[in-house]
């Protein structure tokens, strides 16, 4: 089912997101809500609080590209957490589908390694670089409420777009 996407300004896209204490049937078809709600957005990756549930659960599918290292596969992350981050940082655009029509340049770590469950419990992790890396980090900051126009490199790097263009960005 896809569910309607919050945008800036709703509430619960500022607060912190629960962590989830029991994968159950109602956690399955969220997570299947997700993907499919991401998919007709085209967006990069979903955040439960972007469809109005506070929990700690997001979804990434970088588009599948010989050139990202990563793309094409269809992660699903329960209470995931940053254990690991290079200190080489990039600057790239970021857009949201929470904030549609706008993008803006963020600088982030290039290389991540991600702990998280998957939809069965089964502890997971996750050694990403480049555009999917940034895309694991912009679902999780959604989850503690933080939302890219927080990071941007300036305030003066955010720019309107067209909206079909903005599509693919988060």
């Amino acid at each position: 089912m896809v569910r309607v996407i919050r945008k800036i300004g709703d509430p619960i896209l500022r607060r912190k997101a629960k962590k989830v204490e029991k994968i159950t049937r109602e956690t399955w078809k969220l997570l299947d809500d997700m993907i499919e709600t991401m998919r007709k957005a085209h967006g990069q990756g979903l955040a439960a609080p972007q469809v109005g549930v506070s929990q700690r659960i997001a979804v990434v599918e970088v588009p599948k590209s010989d050139a990202i290292v990563g793309s094409g596969v269809l992660y699903e992350l329960i209470n995931p957490e940053v254990i690991k981050q290079s200190e080489e940082m990039w600057e790239h655009q970021e857009g949201c589908l929470s904030i549609p029509g706008w993008r803006g340049d963020v600088a982030r770590p290039y290389r991540i390694v991600v702990r998280a469950l998957d939809r069965n419990g089964n502890r997971v992790k996750f050694e990403v670089e480049g555009h999917v890396a940034r895309a694991f980090l912009h679902e999780i900051d959604h989850l503690d409420g933080v939302l890219y126009i927080d990071k941007l490199v300036s305030p003066d790097r955010i720019w309107r777009v067209n909206e079909e263009s903005t599509q693919d960005l988060e």
